[in-house]
């Protein structure tokens, strides 16, 4: 085999590893929009990117036909390449998107590496694991025990631990419907923020959502498109939802 054949086919195995975890992540973890929200977009394409380079390219600077120590020095180069693509894929696991969270008057996204894992054994059985075929959406109601509401308040101020963090805390988004209702705008409001042209094309796209509520994320925020009527999510969109 020649040198180039065997970074081609080390380049090969290299793709079609990084197209699995492309999907995976843009997918399953981080749907649109949510990848542009919390900024992994960069930094996991240019980890892919090293990736899939420098292991085929490294296989061509070091494969020699017949060379005494081929065999260790592929092993070492293969042994590398997965231990900086896992750790990579592990950093970004760590921040993946698990709980889209109603609270009070606006949804947050919460990362994997925000929930206060501390009182998991208060939670509802179904939010004591985070997900990992992508985010829930879940509502956050504060407790009415006032010792409960002091120690959030305090860990908001000084750890920026917040009520969303907390599993304990969370229900089903449906008791928050009337909440939703309350507090959710009209969606024309959008074109006071973006281009117009945009929330145009949102409507026809999604003729079922008449209004909106913010989403607040580690990047930038997002929108959150409702019906009215129904307090139903209907979609998450990349739209400013203030200035």
């Amino acid at each position: 085999m020649t040198r180039v054949r065997a970074a081609l086919i080390h380049s090969g195995f290299s793709a079609a590893i990084a197209i699995v975890a492309v999907f995976i992540v843009f997918q399953v973890w981080y749907p649109a929009p949510l990848h542009r929200a919390v900024g992994v977009t960069e930094i996991f394409l240019m980890l892919v990117g090293i990736d899939v380079v420098l292991g085929p390219l490294m296989t061509l600077v070091v494969y020699k036909p017949h060379k005494k120590t081929l065999k260790f020095d592929l092993a070492t180069i293969i042994i590398l390449q997965i231990a900086a693509f896992g750790y990579g894929i592990w950093i970004v696991a760590e921040g993946r998107p698990v709980w889209l969270v109603y609270n009070a008057d606006r949804f947050d996204l919460v990362q994997a590496y925000q929930v206060d894992t501390r009182n998991l054994d208060e939670a509802t059985e179904a939010y004591r694991s985070l997900p990992w075929r992508g985010p829930r959406w879940v509502a956050a109601i504060r407790p009415e025990d006032a010792g409960k509401r002091n120690k959030l308040l305090m860990e908001s101020l000084v750890a920026g631990v917040d009520l969303p963090h907390h599993p304990e805390y969370f229900h089903p988004i449906s008791v928050a419907a009337e909440s939703i209702k309350t507090h959710a705008k009209s969606i024309d409001t959008l074109a006071l923020y973006n281009e117009e042209a945009a929330v145009e094309h949102v409507k026809r796209k999604w003729p079922g959502a008449d209004a909106y509520l913010p989403m607040m994320a580690k990047v930038r925020p997002l929108s959150v498109l409702v019906n009215s009527s129904t307090s139903k999510v209907v979609v998450i969109v990349d739209l400013a939802p203030w200035d």
